[in-house]
């Protein structure tokens, strides 16, 4: 009796595995799909890596997953200079051959990596199941409407810097204009009419205007080279906020000579184009901005960047020796850039603010080379003398260092 149910036990195998394997196949879809959320994910990954097309930054990603293993990538993007410290030959090889660029790490959950590699092996596209549609009219209008409140906010920007400009002007200007005549009325009574018969009324009113005219004179004096607050319109609106903070590009990509020269150096067009070659619209400015660089780009015309921390011709900075040699994070100067559309200058960068500085920062003295000829203080710091060093200690208080 049992051998009569064999054949009909044996389709009923077969079905079963037939739908195991039909919901295999769904299941890796579903976990392998290019979905929306890994082209998201992917335009942190766009700052530095094409797809297919010209390298930028990092290599090319088309077949990264035939020439690494899942397990490889997974953990690479999860944190690439974890992989590297740990010794990693193919890691280590990546970060020497594309000019020891860290990749900063990803918070990304295995999942979403998974998702984030099948969408590179699409070649940059969705699963058709989740393409999107055209944006809507109502989203093109949104989108307008950010790009006319950002252009209404850089024009009252610019009317109350001027503003403000004109009023502090006015108020020093009138009140020394003001004061000199009160001081030149004063003397020719003094000397020539004499209306004013009490001496004593000359004294007082000579005094304090001589006073108003020299405090004014002292700050204008004092103020003088400084620019604290500081923020030009750029001719092209370049966000910090966009570009270090969202898309974690290091500071030194940009400013290459901050750790070997004294200048940290402005970006030329062609280290722009690394990534704007491909991205060519931004998600507030459109295309607007985008344009003018890759106008500078094919006419061959820099883009004159307006230099906004600018010291006295008098005095000499070194940024190798502050950031290399000194180790200070560029905040420390300039303030959290990162998160800055538009750049300001939020320090007055006086003698008293860089000498206040070095008097209270201390020096990384005993695992730095540099310091190694400074035998009297190695010697005070062995015994005991000083806790630590700071940077007066080294010559920070020295005037020929800066004014030599």
């Amino acid at each position: 009796m049992m051998i009569r149910f064999l054949p009909l036990l044996t389709k009923i195998n077969q079905v079963l595995l037939i739908m195991l394997f039909t919901g295999l196949l769904m299941f890796g879809k579903h976990t392998n799909a290019q979905t929306p959320e890994a082209e998201k994910n992917f335009q942190v990954c766009k700052a530095c890596h094409n797809i297919d097309g010209p390298k930028l930054i990092g290599p090319n990603l088309a077949g990264v997953t035939e020439r690494r293993t899942t397990e490889w990538l997974i953990k690479f993007i999860k944190n690439s200079q974890e992989v590297i410290q740990s010794g990693d030959p193919i890691a280590v090889q990546l970060f020497e051959e594309y000019n020891r660029i860290p990749m900063p790490p990803n918070p990304l959950s295995d999942d979403q990596i998974m998702d984030l590699l099948a969408y590179i092996e699409n070649g940059g596209k969705v699963a058709d199941e989740y393409a999107q549609a055209a944006p809507t009219d109502e989203q093109v209008a949104q989108k307008q409407a950010l790009v006319e409140e950002m252009q209404a906010k850089h024009a009252q920007k610019e009317a109350r810097l001027i503003e403000l400009e004109r009023d502090a002007n006015r108020n020093f200007g009138t009140t020394f204009i003001i004061t000199l005549i009160i001081l030149i009325v004063v003397l020719f009574d003094l000397l020539v009419t004499k209306v004013i018969k009490a001496r004593f009324v000359h004294t007082i009113i000579i005094l304090v205007s001589v006073f108003i005219i020299g405090e004014i004179l002292y700050k204008e004096a004092t103020m003088l080279g400084r620019q604290q607050y500081y923020q030009p319109e750029q001719p092209v609106w370049f966000s910090h906020k966009i570009h270090a903070e969202q898309n974690k590009i290091d500071c030194n990509y940009c400013h290459s000579s901050v750790e070997k020269g004294k200048s940290a150096g402005i970006p030329s067009t062609q280290l722009c184009m690394n990534c704007h070659n491909v991205v060519r619209s931004g998600k507030i400015t459109g295309t607007v901005e985008i344009a003018k660089v890759l106008e500078s780009w094919e006419t061959g015309k820099p883009i004159e960047w307006i230099r906004i921390h600018n010291l006295p011709d008098h005095v000499y900075f070194n940024h190798a020796q502050h950031v290399q040699v000194g180790k200070l994070d560029c905040a420390e100067c300039h303030g959290q850039v990162e998160k800055m559309d538009e750049v300001m200058q939020v320090h007055d960068l006086s003698m008293g603010w860089c000498l206040e500085c070095h008097r209270k920062t201390e020096v990384q003295f005993t695992s730095n080379s540099f310091y190694a000829t400074y035998e009297k203080l190695h010697e005070q710091l062995k015994n005991g003398q000083i806790k630590k060093v700071t940077a007066d200690m080294v010559g920070g208080d020295n005037c020929m260092k800066c004014h030599y």
